[in-house]
């Protein structure tokens, strides 16, 4: 399947490398918020440069010392990312912290010196599935954004009657509350009477879309998992609840989707370093490589 690729050219603020980066751009790098969240941060006092606090138009350079709330925070790890393949359990919050006090995707994650992991996109609470973190916000935006057009790919089994105009509807497109939905692709995977599987292909991530497109015609969606996110597929042996720490060559790839220039990948402590060989010598090569047609 072809990659999607975009020609980039360098922000104003990134050109002059002798001036560093604006500040709010390195802290929404190291995935602690948005650049408008940064600024207010930023406004009200929080960060400080070499000691001094910091205001507006200040640039970062390496080597210099940056703090928030009194806490150092590590400037090259800006230029540094690290990426997280998850496999969502159901039952499950995409959100940081849930009120309700059910399980978070968080909750899972290997923990970080500085900055925060940041989910590409959501999956509801009883979808499971592939779920990408990084600690990049740049990357994280891109490859949420609609223009890059991301394939998803998920497993459904449906509940109902399925004929070949209803799949012929659902890929010309339907009516749904929020405006025109589709499948791009949607193919058999296997099961008989009112319990039938399909593989079915979004190019974007609407709130339960692929429920509410079934749902639309008058089908129930008992299960649904997210096999494929763009070229990033769910390694069969990586189990619910489990995360896989990808290797530079599959983070080239990510980075490719999102039409951004790669990142060296950072450095990773000895233990997550023998966990990722120890997927590596089961040969789950993630980024790239076809998908199964199974469960």
């Amino acid at each position: 399947m072809p990659s999607k690729t975009h020609a980039q050219t360098d922000s104003p603020e990134s050109i002059d490398e002798d001036k560093g980066q604006k500040l709010q751009k390195v802290l929404a790098n190291l995935g602690l918020g948005s650049r408008r969240k940064m600024e207010r941060w930023i406004e009200e006092g929080r960060v400080t440069v070499d000691g001094s606090v910091a205001t507006l138009g200040d640039r970062i350079r390496a080597g210099q010392s940056l703090r928030l709330d009194g806490k150092p925070l590590e400037v090259d790890a800006s230029e540094q990312a690290r990426v997280l393949l998850y496999h969502k359990p159901v039952r499950e919050v995409c959100s940081r912290d849930d009120p309700e006090g059910r399980k978070t995707v968080f909750e899972r994650l290997p923990k970080l010196k500085s900055g925060r992991w940041i989910s590409v996109g959501r999956l509801d609470f009883n979808t499971s599935g592939v779920l990408l973190f990084t600690t990049d916000g740049a990357l994280a935006n891109a490859l949420m954004h609609p223009s890059n057009a991301i394939e998803r790919e998920y497993l459904v089994r449906v509940m109902g009657r399925v004929d070949e105009p209803m799949l012929e509807r659902l890929k010309d497109g339907v009516e749904l509350d929020d405006g025109p939905a589709r499948f791009s692709d949607i193919q058999e995977g296997g099961g008989d009477g009112i319990n039938r599987f399909f593989y079915v292909v979004l190019m974007e991530g609407r709130n339960r879309e692929v429920r509410r497109l079934w749902e639309s015609q008058g089908t129930t969606v008992s299960r649904l998992k997210r096999v494929r996110y763009g070229e990033v597929f769910l390694p069969s042996k990586l189990k619910k609840g489990q995360w896989l720490e990808l290797p530079q060559r599959d983070v080239d790839v990510i980075y490719q989707m999102a039409g951004l220039p790669t990142k060296e990948v950072a450095s990773l402590s000895k233990k997550d370093l023998e966990r990722r060989q120890r997927f590596a010598k089961k040969g789950q090569r993630v980024a790239g490589r076809r998908s199964r047609r199974g469960e």
